[in-house]
């Protein structure tokens, strides 16, 4: 009885080790399959990772030479004031891009292009409105960069922003555009449209740069970052820049037309709106009308409220200075205007802005 007891005890023994032995053939399949996956998944990020780093270094290799640093020097109330900022050649002999606020009212400009050969830069043409001049520099055969369309940008793409932040020449950050349509204040207090969001890191020294996109195309000019933000950064679209620096080269400022007002955005009563069949709730409020102007010609008032231009609807200062523009100057247009319960339509000939750069 002893001897088969003990038999028994051998035998569930060595089944139990064959149990584990057959539980852990199962184990280990799952293991070796899971084991599998993670290096196929890792192997495809490592791609991924790869073709990203490749298409980035692409693009720096084939733009960086472009990308200059400026140095200016500036009238200060003790002495002399300097500051810095980057820019970017977009024709071979010599013109560059960068912002308006990086060379206004300059004494001195230096340009310091990508192998470390230092010009001495003129102003070509300066735009506050837009944030945008051009200078140029007397070289010959400058490695130089396309403008890219702005318009077919897609939230999501690459970007890749190039400067000088910090006085760190030639770095480079990369992102995501984070949002298109996006507008912002120049200093001038005009509404620049068409902002491009942008994660990729800007830092003081990067306004100017270029934000390209994996083309080395430029799609917009960096130009601002919101100090407490993390991660949100602004550039001037490419169309913008394009159109505004082709101006700045042949006349050296941007024209706009004037009316000679001072108003402000201001609501347009509902009573008055529905008397006047006006679909619209608010417009331009005139505060002041500049004497001999050409409001003033016009027969405007202080207290009429402006709703309209040459058949646009006008809800705002925004959108009456976006609708004075070169081509109007000189031309003879309509303004509708709410005068107390009257709606009146006026004939108005603007004139070039008096205080153009």
């Amino acid at each position: 009885m002893v001897l088969g007891f003990c038999i028994m005890r051998i035998s569930r023994v060595f089944q139990g080790r064959r149990l584990n032995t057959v539980h852990t053939g199962v184990n280990g399949a799952n293991s070796s399959a899971i084991q599998g996956r993670d290096s196929a998944e890792a192997k495809s990020d490592a791609e991924l990772l790869d073709a990203y780093s490749q298409t980035v270094t692409g693009v720096v290799e084939a733009v960086r030479e472009a990308v200059v640093h400026i140095s200016v020097r500036q009238p200060g109330r003790n002495g002399q004031g300097g500051g810095s900022g980057s820019g970017f050649a977009i024709t071979p002999d010599g013109y560059i891009v960068t912002n308006s606020h990086v060379v206004h009212g300059a004494k001195e400009m230096r340009v310091t292009l990508g192998d470390g050969e230092t010009f001495s830069a003129t102003l070509a043409g300066d735009d506050p409105d837009t944030d945008l001049a051009v200078i140029r520099v007397n070289s010959p055969n400058l490695q130089h960069i396309q403008f890219g369309n702005s318009g077919q940008l897609r939230v999501g793409q690459i970007a890749v922003a190039i400067g000088n932040p910090l006085g760190f020449q030639q770095t480079v950050t990369a992102g995501v555009i984070s949002a298109l349509g996006r507008s912002m204040r120049a200093r001038s207090g005009r509404l620049i449209e068409n902002i491009i969001q942008t994660d990729a890191a800007l830092n003081p020294g990067n306004s100017g740069g270029p934000l390209v996109n994996s083309r080395g195309e430029v799609i917009g000019v960096n130009t601002a970052m919101i100090p407490s933000a993390q991660g949100i950064c602004f550039a001037i679209a490419s169309n913008t820049a394009e159109f505004v620096a082709a101006w700045l080269i042949k006349d050296g400022r941007i024209r706009r037309a004037w009316l000679g007002i001072d108003g402000q955005t201001a609501p347009l009563h509902p009573r008055v709106a529905r008397h006047l069949g006006i679909k619209r709730s608010q417009g331009v409020l005139v505060l002041r009308v500049e004497a001999d102007g050409p409001a003033a010609r016009a027969g405007l008032r202080e207290g009429d409220l402006v709703v309209g231009l040459n058949g646009h609807k006008v809800e705002g200062i925004d959108e009456l200075q976006r609708l004075l523009v070169g081509p109007e100057i000189g031309r003879e247009s309509t303004v509708e205007v709410v005068r107390h319960a009257l709606q009146l339509t006026l004939k108005v000939i603007p004139r070039e802005t008096p205080d153009s750069p």
